[in-house]
């Protein structure tokens, strides 16, 4: 039976299941976590700082050697798996740019609803907003950052009156086939949880730059995803562009904020030097 876009059951966990579609997506993850530990190892002075009172309500905090921008990044697994600690070496490419680095941890479902994950991120953008002065970061300009489900909730935290804007990476921006395939097994959304975390369908919460970006290797949904989305914001006239990467694929696109010289670490360092308003 069709029930989203022409696809069936099959066809629609086919279509969203980025693992599958990359042979060695277990390996690259494995990589770039021993990379995160290293460079834990090497920062670790600010790590699993709480801001709620979960057990992943935790913040690791890479400071910048001077005064600066501030992002804060929010990790994938569709909302149900993964942790900050496996995405810590990308903070790699921001650091070398002056741009400081909050890794944020959140429960998962579905020990919390979506609702609630999105709660506790904008809990710890508050709690950030608050305290990063001390860290050495600059609070007036701070930033979010996601890739896959945490670009989704990138584009969600837009409204936060601390960001200034964004960069959302691979993401999910319309909740409804998230409904009908198995991310749905933990995830429970129904109808109008899917209409109101969808951001594709409220693209203008508030007028603040988002940078959109995603792998000319990636799934076909998660490109028409990320260019549908672009092509909402830009109709509403909100500031931003998209941008597709070559080859990359949903995992290789992350070596491009890992890098100093990466595609997106460029738009990161073009993001924070956009005037603020």
């Amino acid at each position: 039976m069709n029930i989203y876009r022409g696809m069936d059951r099959v066809a629609l966990d086919a279509a969203y299941n980025n693992s599958a579609a990359v042979a060695n997506s277990s390996e690259l993850m494995a990589d770039l976590r021993a990379r995160g530990d290293r460079l834990r190892s090497e920062m670790p002075q600010h790590l699993d700082l709480r801001y709620g009172a979960a057990p992943r309500n935790r913040i690791d905090y890479f400071p910048a050697k001077a005064r600066g921008p501030v992002v804060v990044f929010i990790h994938g697994g569709y909302w149900q798996m993964r942790a900050k600690e496996d995405f810590s070496v990308l903070a790699r490419g921001p650091l070398a740019h002056g741009i400081g680095v909050a890794m944020v941890g959140y429960t998962l479902a579905p020990d919390i609803s979506l609702d609630g994950i999105a709660g506790e991120i904008r809990a710890a953008i508050r709690w950030l907003a608050e305290r990063v002065d001390a860290y050495g970061g600059d609070a007036n300009r701070l930033y979010v950052a996601g890739w896959s489900a945490g670009a989704h909730l990138t584009s969600i935290v837009l409204d936060e009156p601390a960001v200034k804007g964004g960069l959302a990476i691979s993401g999910i921006y319309d909740l409804e086939p998230m409904r009908w395939c198995y991310i749905n097994d933990k995830l429970k959304l129904d109808a109008d949880q899917a209409r109101r975390l969808s951001p594709l369908l409220h693209p203008a919460p508030v007028a603040v730059p988002l940078m959109v970006a995603c792998g000319g290797g990636e799934l076909p949904e998660l490109r028409r995803q990320s260019a549908e989305f672009a092509a909402a914001r830009e109709r509403e006239g909100l500031p931003g562009r998209f941008v597709e990467l070559g080859d990359r694929n949903h995992f290789t696109i992350l070596e491009d904020l890992v890098s100093p010289a990466g595609a997106l670490t460029s738009l990161l360092t073009e993001l924070v030097s956009i005037p603020l308003k």
